[in-house]
């Protein structure tokens, strides 16, 4: 791990087991701590399928990304959530089909944001990248800062990769994702996936994360996550699994996303 600056490692918790640091150990990584590990296995003891979300969830990132680059001609990019970098992350993807995509990172991690500049520093002379320390919480703060790196004038895709189940509130998700599509223009698209309580094992994995003292995740019913989506226009196959989106023949799991276009 790269040495933390004092800031940063003020902010750092590595008592309190935390998303992103969760989500690295499921995917087989080593930025994290025991109590990361410790809430993560317990976790896993009831719902082993995770490790398989972790992953699967990587890869439909990068279908998706690639639909959006090469298909949609999308060239700029919000990644609210983005969690700590891995392989094939949001601007090398996208970055391999067009090399001048830009795009804005959004995360509150310290962890995070260390490697995120040090991604930065070996970063390629292509399109921007840029890092928000935030959540989507301040949906404001993330809009502000966008105007600065991306031209509102060309469409964005905005993308909530598995972050939205910590927020609570449905109508307070809903919101979060009308402030940021909202200014968006035509042709502008919305990716969003989420943990979905379509088994008894994965809500009990669910309960099992609130017990170990991680940040609680709340599953959503499909037609609570379709809601999301609300005067968009969804792009085939609709929502569907993860796993399963352009990739008909792969085995369903409890994580349902989609992409769709503003009109």
């Amino acid at each position: 791990m790269t040495e933390l600056d004092a800031d940063l490692a003020s902010k750092l918790q590595v008592d309190v087991p935390h998303a992103a640091r969760m989500w690295n150990y499921w995917m087989g990584g080593k930025d994290n701590f025991e109590a990361d590990r410790a809430a993560g296995d317990a976790v896993a003891g009831v719902y082993p399928e995770i490790a398989i979300m972790a992953r699967q969830s990587r890869q439909f990132l990068i279908r998706v990304v690639r639909y959006l680059a090469a298909e949609a001609g999308i060239r700029q990019f919000i990644d609210v959530g983005t969690g700590l970098p891995t392989m094939q992350n949001t601007h090398e993807v996208a970055q391999e089909i067009a090399p001048e995509s830009r795009v804005l990172y959004v995360d509150n991690d310290p962890m995070v944001l260390v490697h995120a500049r040090a991604l930065l520093v070996g970063a390629p002379s292509n399109g921007p990248i840029v890092y928000v320390e935030s959540d989507y919480h301040d949906p404001d703060k993330i809009l502000a800062e966008a105007a600065q790196a991306l031209d509102f004038q060309k469409p964005i895709a905005v993308m909530f990769m598995g972050v939205m189940g910590y927020e609570p509130d449905l109508d307070v998700v809903r919101s979060i994702v009308g402030t940021l599509m909202a200014p968006a223009p035509s042709g502008s698209h919305l990716v969003l996936w989420d943990g979905t309580n379509t088994s008894k094992a994965v809500v009990e994995g669910a309960n099992k994360l609130a017990d170990s003292g991680g940040v609680p995740y709340i599953l959503r019913s499909l037609d609570e996550l379709a809601g999301c989506f609300e005067g968009l226009t969804m792009v085939d196959p609709g929502l569907v699994p993860i796993t399963q989106w352009r990739d008909p023949d792969a085995e369903g799991i409890d994580a349902y996303g989609a992409v769709a276009r503003k009109p």
